[in-house]
């Protein structure tokens, strides 16, 4: 899964909105980002470092596993495959997005 197909499964996810109004940047280090900014209507989905209310840090692999259901985003977090750095409420709204 590359990060043009990430992008565009959230793209397609989310619509004209996530329904949880604030913004999350995903952070997949050297293999870039994707920032979902569910502050405006309809929502954008991108890959443009920009401020975000949440921003998770995790491999673009771990992210296809948690996307797939073959992770759980809990399990990952207790085994630090993600760092979380923000408002970790909206990290907790991600289920519907992501499940």
């Amino acid at each position: 899964m590359s990060l043009q197909s990430v992008t565009e499964e959230l793209q397609r996810r989310i619509g004209s909105g996530g329904g949880f109004g604030r913004s999350v940047k995903f952070d997949f280090g050297t293999d870039g980002l994707v920032r979902i900014d569910d502050t405006i209507s309809p929502a954008v989905v991108d890959n443009i470092d920009g401020l975000s209310d949440c921003t998770i840090h995790l491999s673009l692999h771990d992210f296809k596993e948690i996307a797939n259901g073959k992770q759980t985003p809990t399990m990952s977090f207790m085994m630090g495959k993600i760092k979380i750095n923000g408002d970790m409420s909206v990290a907790l709204q991600l289920g519907s997005i992501l499940g």
